[in-house]
């Protein structure tokens, strides 16, 4: 076929390699994004990363509050789009909307499906110890990620990786199996094939309780969600009543009452967990600096065998 008419869904950064390489696959007809919102401490109003590239190539950008009333896919139905590619929009499309374009929708997802369904699929594979991770282009339908799978790219997760790390890596993945993989979709020789029925995980949206430090929990598994919720909510705990953030930690095979200070000094803070123990490295007290735990330890005497820290 000639170069497809694309309307392009999408929001955060994440998206911008998808939309630059729908740019090279085809005719971007229009960009579909959310609104734009307060951002940073003067909450000044932001215009999502995908708007800023589509402004910058002429692209009519759409920023509907609402998919279902009044009925967006009227609107859209002007630029009769061939395809409809969707990566980290934001939002689920009705059916309506779906049905519109000649070849459906498709969507770049940030893990290999059925694993990890959902609006956080990097954080969670990062938190439940993933080796591998990777994108997934699937057809879209009503579901959740429940959509038959086109392709797959595959990407090992390094043992420090944090999601700050792995989200730039997964975004241009994304441009990557669009640009191998869309265009035998549209002629017809990619078939997509239904995604298996075991192996599912959920990756629900992050909530910022969840960085709090549980030390009854296992020392791996509280590192793993360390990284794993980086940069956002963060890892922390408090002391003296006093939110402590915590940037970098290490599990190690310690042992003792939950919360228990076994050592401290210039190598770090070792806290017993339920299982092993996490080594406090990069500390951040309430409103100051990020700090080694050798500097931190001058203006807090943290004893060992003290339980400074809130165990549940």
């Amino acid at each position: 076929m000639s170069r497809p008419r694309i309307v392009f869904m999408g929001t955060p950064e994440f998206a911008v390699s998808s939309l630059a390489a729908c740019f090279e696959l085809g005719d971007v007809v229009a960009v579909v994004t959310q609104p734009d919102k307060p951002k940073g401490r003067g909450n000044t109003v932001t215009a999502p990363p995908v708007k800023e590239l589509a402004l910058s190539r002429g692209v009519p950008v759409l920023q509907p509050t609402k998919l279902r009333t009044p009925p967006f896919a009227e609107e859209l139905r002007q630029y009769a789009p061939d395809i409809c590619v969707v990566t980290a929009y934001g939002r689920i499309l009705p059916k309506d909307l779906l049905a519109l374009p000649t070849h459906g929708c498709v969507n770049v997802h940030g893990s290999l499906l059925p694993r990890f369904r959902g609006a956080a699929p990097i954080q969670w594979a990062i938190a439940h110890g993933d080796t591998e991770t990777g994108v997934s282009l699937m057809v879209m339908d009503e579901g959740l990620d429940t959509g038959p799978v086109l392709a797959m790219k595959r990407m090992a997760i390094a043992p420090d990786e944090t999601s700050a790390s792995l989200y730039p890596k997964l975004a241009a993945l994304g441009g990557e199996v669009l640009r191998e993989f869309l265009p035998a979709y549209l002629s017809g020789e990619l078939k997509p094939v239904p995604q298996p029925s075991e192996g599912m995980v959920l990756a629900p949206i992050i909530e910022k309780d969840q960085g709090r430090l549980d030390f009854t929990k296992p020392a791996v598994e509280l590192e793993r969600r360390l990284r794993a919720f980086t940069p956002w909510p963060g890892a922390f705990t408090t002391l003296g009543g006093k939110l402590l953030k915590v940037h970098r930690a290490q599990a190690r095979g310690g042992s003792g009452a939950p919360g228990t200070v076994l050592a401290s000094g210039p190598d770090g803070i070792e806290v017993a967990c339920g299982e092993g123990s996490l080594v406090l490295l990069d500390l951040q007290p309430e409103g100051k600096r990020v700090m080694r735990a050798a500097d931190f330890l001058q203006g807090h005497k943290l004893a060992p065998g003290s339980q400074p820290f809130v165990a549940g």
